[in-house]
């Protein structure tokens, strides 16, 4: 039988979600509970990977098992994990569906709070330089995305993406100045590798006049790097929906 579960993690002290060698990663604790639980080797396959640092308000992952669950198996599960990984649901789905290759629709937010917040510095980058921002200009670059499709220019190096085609949906700004914090927003289908923080960190170029929109234009329609590039660090990144048909 193949199931789903639906789970959130916080991933300030893992090294994303893919288990790897020598690091430690939300995929080996989830299974090393499951297995654990379930008296069974337990393999589960994510929606997709999450860098270091990065955080997912909602994650799916699928797996197989053939036994039963003990009673109150979400309950007992999340006891054994880590404070800071959640399991919400399990459901059981078709024997052939699967986390990654089914997903249609992926959001994204990255968070940027404006003062210094003790609170927050997990979830949120603190960015003091908001009044140097053009914000006018930082929502041109958000905009500007939503005419392309392919988006070489934001591609981390050594991928093993074969096609830079994404289908972007959503690209926009939301600042509120009154809680001195803003929040990117972006929607697509699928992700090239660290695609979100390089497209935050070229808005916030364009805000601050370090980059030309008009290089921004130049560089997607000719599908090459940015002169200048920057990739924000992981700590305001939130995978926060994964949609299915």
């Amino acid at each position: 039988m193949r199931y789903f579960s639906e789970l959130a993690y916080n991933g300030t002290h893992y090294h994303g979600w893919q288990r790897q060698p020598n690091a430690h990663s939300v995929q080996e604790e989830v299974e090393r509970a499951f297995s654990t639980i379930l008296g069974a080797d337990i393999e589960v396959v994510g929606c997709g990977r999450t860098d270091t640092g990065v955080h997912a308000s909602q994650y799916f992952m699928h797996f197989d098992f053939e036994g039963k669950f003990p009673e109150g198996f979400v309950k007992r599960v999340n006891k054994l994990l880590p404070a800071d990984i959640s399991i919400r649901q399990i459901f059981e789905v078709k024997e052939d569906a699967h986390a990654r290759f089914d997903a249609v629709r992926r959001s994204y937010e990255y968070h940027i709070v404006f003062e210094k917040n003790p609170f927050e510095g997990q979830t949120a980058w603190h960015f003091p330089f908001f009044e140097k921002l053009d914000f006018e200009k930082l929502h041109q670059a958000a905009t500007l995305l939503l005419s392309y499709h392919e988006f070489f220019p934001f591609c981390k190096t050594h991928t093993d993406a074969k096609t830079m085609k994404v289908a972007l949906t959503r690209s926009e700004w939301v600042v509120d100045r009154e809680n001195q914090r803003m929040t990117y927003h972006i929607s697509a289908d699928r992700f090239l590798r660290g695609m979100v923080r390089l497209v935050v960190g070229m808005c916030l170029n364009v805000g601050l006049g370090k980059v030309a929109l008009d290089e921004v234009v130049d560089a997607l329609d000719k599908q090459v790097l940015l002169r200048k590039s920057w990739s924000v660090p992981p700590q305001g990144l939130f995978l926060t929906e994964v949609k299915y048909e």
